[in-house]
Parts: structure tokens; C-alpha cells; sequence
């Protein structure tokens, strides 16, 4: 995210300065000007001494006497504004700096998602930009208070990492606006389910990209956001407006674990409702323990069904007849292993090797 090119001035003079010069050199006083305008006296020495704000009405007043444009003085006007506001808010940035060292800043920075900058004020500035919040309190309202629950529905006031897991959705949030899709439908979601199980089994090289071409084609978004320290989340499902949006991590890096998140996720859209929001290995307040566990043994079933695993279960096992199996079952070895694993049926050192590494694009 490349920095804004923008100049702030460090000081703004009153376009009462201005004024006064602009008096000296005609040669007229204030009380003259004010009769020429037909302003109070009072009203032209306050607005001489930067006491009072030239408004519009006076600026064309201005005009006529002065002979200089009532854009100059409404522009001069509006900066030297600007410029108190400006330096009122770095007080409020100064107050957040504490709030931003929460983040992981330096990964942030890093990685692209806010601008290289070096004082903290300015991490901070970019930081509230990246959120799209004026200050930090907004953040705790949207993020711990839930203010706006047609957003974001959930809490993350007692959840361990939250300022780095807020910082990772709202990444993905930045990310799927950047990726065009159709109307959810959800009869071609399912309907798609196999091709994706394809993927599974064939691991192409393209495999994610291509992922990401079928979901959109059923309008689901699918993208890929990279871990962040203090951040350890494997995937998470939301809506935004009316699209699903499953964002993964491949946190873990094993495929076996990349496609049971991913059927997972699928799941969250196929059989729970818009208003949810699902945060995978993450505790939060108010986490639908019951939904997740529908989740997971769809994704379980999908992948290698319990009829699959006992038919594998009644032969010794080998690495040989597990290819064979997985590819009996349209499924990848890997999966099978997985499972097995972790239903604690083989050690978890049986059968490693046939567990591919997971390289997502950036």
C-alpha cells in the first residue's frame, strides 16, 4: 500500500495577515474598511487579529474593496481551518500510539498492507487509514463493542490476538473488494463441490487460482491472506452485504489441512446463515460450538466418508494401498492420512511423506 502523496504545511498564516498587509498597502485602517464594507469594527479587528473567521458573505464584501477574489479569501479561509483541525487531530493520534504497538506493525509494513513510514505518529495515521476509522475508539467500538452489527456481528474483546486478528480480516475485507463476482448462487456452489474435490485429489500446480475461479463462478469470494504474528487463524467465513467470503491463511501449510479448511468454510455458507461470522481455531465470545462441528464433518465426509475409512480400515495399511485408496475415492493421500492421524488410528509420524507442502500466491 504505497503512501498517500500529500503535504501538510507545518504552519498556515490567518488570512487576517493577509488583510492587514493588504490595508497597509492601500493605506486604509480598519475602521475605514469596516465602513466600506459595512461590517462592525469589531468584526474587521477580530478577523485582523485571527480572532474571526472570514466568511463567505465577507469575502465577496472583501472582493469589492480589496480588489483581490472572494475565492482567495474562502481558500485561505478553509486552509488555515484545515490546518487547526489537522493539528488538533495529531492530539488524537498521539493518543493512539499506545493502541497501535498492539499490532504487528513491522509484518504489516512489511508485507505491503500500510505505508513505509518511521515515527509512530505516522504508523499510527496509517494504521487508522487502513481500518477506515478516525481514531481508536472507533476501533473498539466496531471490533469489541459491536456497534455496527450489520457488519460485524461478533466480539473480539476477550480473544487472545485481537488486534492483529482484526488487522487480518480487515485485510481480506480490502482484498475481496478487488475480486469481481456474480450473484451467490447457491445451487451452484454445491453443484461445484466435486470439481473442487477434483483439485483435491489432482493437486494441480494452479490449484488455489483456480479454486478461486470456481467459487466466484457460484459467487463466493475465496482469498488468501497471510499469517500474522499473534494472529493464528486458519480461515474464516462472513458475509459482506450479500457475498460470502471465506478468507484462508494456510497457516499450517499442509494440504490435507488446506482442503479440510476449505470444505470447512464452504460448509459455514452452505448450512449456516448470513448474519455468521466463524473465526477457525480462534476462541471468541459467542463462537456457535454446534455450527462448527456441523462444519467439520461435512468437510470430514466430503473429503473421505466413514464407509471410505472402514473400507481402508479392514486392509493393512501401506503407503501403497493408500494411493490406491485415494485414488479409488477421488480423494488425495494426504487426506487420508490426515484423518487417520487425527483420529489418533496411526502415529503421527506414519505417512508424512505423502502430505504435500501448501504455497499460496501473494
Amino acid at each position: 500500500m504505497a503512501k498517500q502523496n500529500q503535504y501538510f504545511p507545518q504552519s498556515r498564516p490567518h488570512p487576517g495577515i493577509t488583510l492587514a498587509e493588504k490595508l497597509e498597502e492601500m493605506g486604509m485602517g480598519a475602521k475605514e474598511f469596516a465602513v466600506r464594507t459595512r461590517k462592525p469594527e469589531k468584526t474587521i479587528s477580530a478577523v485582523l487579529n485571527g480572532k474571526s473567521s472570514i466568511t463567505s458573505d465577507m469575502a465577496i464584501q472583501f472582493e469589492q474593496v480589496t480588489q483581490i477574489p472572494a475565492h482567495f479569501w474562502m481558500n485561505s479561509q478553509r486552509k488555515y481551518d484545515e490546518f487547526l483541525a489537522r493539528k488538533k487531530y495529531e492530539e488524537t493520534i498521539n493518543t493512539a500510539t499506545a493502541w497501535a504497538q498492539l499490532f504487528p506493525l513491522t509484518q504489516m509494513i512489511k508485507s505491503g498492507w500500510i505505508a513505509r513510514v518511521t515515527s509512530i505518529q505516522e504508523k499510527t495515521t496509517e494504521l487508522l487509514r487502513f481500518f477506515g476509522f478516525a481514531d481508536h475508539q472507533a476501533w473498539e467500538e466496531y471490533y469489541y463493542k459491536q456497534q455496527l452489527k450489520v457488519a460485524f456481528r461478533i466480539s473480539l474483546a476477550q480473544t487472545q490476538g485481537a488486534h492483529a486478528i482484526s488487522a487480518w480480516l480487515r485485510r481480506g475485507e480490502l482484498q475481496a473488494e478487488r475480486l469481481p463476482v456474480k450473484a451467490f448462487d447457491k445451487k451452484q456452489l454445491e453443484s461445484s463441490l466435486p470439481e473442487i474435490k477434483s483439485l483435491v485429489a489432482t493437486q494441480p500446480e494452479d490449484f488455489f487460482s483456480r479454486l478461486q475461479a470456481i467459487c466466484v463462478g457460484a459467487g463466493v469470494k475465496v482469498i488468501y491472506t497471510p499469517c500474522l504474528p499473534k494472529a493464528p487463524i486458519n480461515g474464516a467465513t462472513r458475509w459482506i452485504n450479500d457475498t460470502p467470503l471465506v478468507q484462508l491463511s494456510g497457516r499450517h501449510k499442509r494440504n490435507d489441512i488446506f482442503w479440510f479448511t476449505v470444505f470447512h468454510e464452504l460448509a459455514h455458507i452452505l448450512l449456516h446463515g448470513k448474519k455468521d461470522i466463524f473465526l477457525e481455531e480462534v476462541d471468541y465470545q459467542g463462537k456457535d460450538m454446534e455450527k462448527e462441528q456441523q462444519a467439520d464433518n461435512f468437510a470430514a465426509d466430503y473429503l473421505l466418508s466413514e464407509r471410505e475409512e472402514q473400507e481402508i480400515l479392514d486392509v493393512p495399511l501401506s503407503i501403497l494401498n493408500i494411493r490406491a485408496f485415494a485414488e479409488k475415492f477421488h480423494t488425495h493421500p494426504a487426506c487420508i492420512i490426515g484423518r487417520l492421524q487425527h483420529r489418533k488410528l496411526i502415529s503421527f509420524s506414519w505417512g508424512n511423506e505423502l502430505i504435500e507442502k501448501i504455497e499460496l500466491p501473494s
